[in-house]
């Protein structure tokens, strides 16, 4: 993806911030290198734009593998750093931790969103426990984003962006989060994920939902399933 990388983030980021104008605040706080992961809140599907664009450094992120289906969205998902993959639960969402820690492995920078899919309505959800997984393991820092006003450039089920609203990226302090324990233990793996979640919500201001953001169940097992007790990755 080098080539097509380097010339698609030449003519989008102009073009992007030209028309979204985004503020961006902590760009500092971004090592400028070795491995990074940008753990954000997630509020529109131009959140995988915005990131990209604002930070000083090139982001590759995970999207679903039918984004590339066609040629123009293969090119422009390629041009902002994406990488194909089968999202899902179970053995999809290991391969694609697996598929994250090689990049960081690289020394490259991801961006991931802790609460798995967009809030819908606003507020910011727990997250999961994948983020702190690779920091754990890799030993690779975590920088907390905050975005504000993506949802209202490009609200959920909208087909086009609005002009008429700007965005604020916001990078934190980056977070080490080895005293917390070995990526081994589930109590290290939540408690990390609880400390990378606070520094979010310090970043985003967004109202907490206290809940996991679920699509409902389908089914009376997996109604049983959401209910008990688990670790969500």
């Amino acid at each position: 993806m080098g080539a097509t990388y380097a010339l698609g983030r030449s003519l989008i980021t102009p073009l992007a911030r030209l028309i979204y104008r985004p503020h961006v605040e902590g760009k500092a706080n971004v090592p400028k290198t070795g491995p990074v992961i940008f753990a954000s809140n997630h509020l529109s599907f131009i959140d995988s734009i915005a990131i990209p664009v604002a930070a000083p450094r090139p982001v590759h992120f995970l999207a679903k593998s039918s984004y590339f289906e066609k040629p123009f969205s293969r090119w422009f998902f390629t041009s902002i750093g994406a990488i194909a993959v089968d999202r899902g639960a179970g053995q999809a969402a290991l391969d694609a931790l697996d598929q994250q820690k090689r990049l960081l492995d690289e020394g490259r920078t991801v961006a991931l969103y802790p609460e798995g899919t967009r809030s819908t309505d606003g507020r910011l959800y727990k997250g999961r426990t994948g983020v702190a997984f690779l920091a754990l393991q890799t030993g690779a820092p975590v920088v907390p984003v905050g975005l504000i006003g993506t949802d209202l450039v490009m609200p959920v089920g909208a087909s086009m962006p609005s002009l008429k609203h700007r965005i604020t990226v916001k990078f934190g302090e980056p977070l080490d989060l080895s005293d917390h324990g070995a990526a081994a233990s589930g109590k290290a793996r939540r408690l990390a994920t609880d400390e990378i979640m606070a520094a979010i919500h310090a970043l985003s201001g967004q109202e907490l939902a206290g809940a996991y953001n679920e699509v409902p169940a389908q089914g009376t097992i997996e109604r049983i399933k959401q209910v008990l007790p688990h670790e969500r990755v």
